[in-house]
């Protein structure tokens, strides 16, 4: 007889998350994800609720390794060495786990909780990497949606072959980052000179 498969909910994200990263978070469904474990669909419904709470559950990895990335990248930085480190860390997280990144991407809506705590935990690890600026909250969330789409439009482009030029992308990326951080510099003059 053969052994019988062991089967959690903890290998049924993993499995996901890999099929994810590997072909794209839209094309994990419940039948390759009982394909690459060797059971029957109808087995995965003792771990998840559908595809719909699998969906959710791998968001939810995504948006809380994406949180530990970023605070093990602010730690023990200040100010600019902090964005820069913190930049650094999206982009890698983004090559890391190119199907998962797309699963952090979408806010969360206030029934899903945990995506909630999961959003603000990573919302709270960039405010306090922004605070030693003096920005006022409103102006310290418009940066940070600023820096987000910096980010998220250079590793979008990057990851899907945007950039074809024989040209270093790392250096690029790291201009990048120095154009946000001068500009938070000359944000600050200006405010100073209201």
């Amino acid at each position: 007889m053969p052994a019988r498969k062991r089967i959690d909910r903890e290998r049924v994200l993993g499995v996901s998350l890999a099929l994810a990263d590997a072909n794209g978070f839209e094309a994990v469904t419940l039948a390759s994800v009982a394909k690459a474990l060797g059971i029957r669909i109808p087995s995965l419904y003792n771990h998840v609720a559908g595809l719909p709470g699998l969906r959710y559950e791998m968001a939810l990895w995504g948006l809380r390794q994406l949180g530990d990335d970023l605070r093990r990248a602010a730690v023990g930085k200040a100010g600019d060495d902090a964005i820069i480190s913190l930049a650094h860390a999206y982009r890698a997280f983004a090559h890391t786990h190119p199907g998962i990144y797309r699963a952090t991407l979408r806010a969360a809506s206030p029934d899903e909780s945990e995506l909630v705590a999961a959003s603000q935990d990573v919302l709270d690890v960039v405010l306090a990497v922004m605070e030693p600026y003096g920005f006022s909250p409103d102006d310290q969330l418009h940066i940070i949606r600023a820096l987000r789409s910096l980010l998220h439009g250079f590793v979008d482009l990057e990851i899907g072959g945007g950039f074809g030029m024989a040209l270093d992308r790392d250096e690029s990326f790291g201009q990048l980052v120095e154009l946000f951080v001068q500009g938070l510099h000359a944000r600050q003059v200006r405010a100073v000179d209201r």
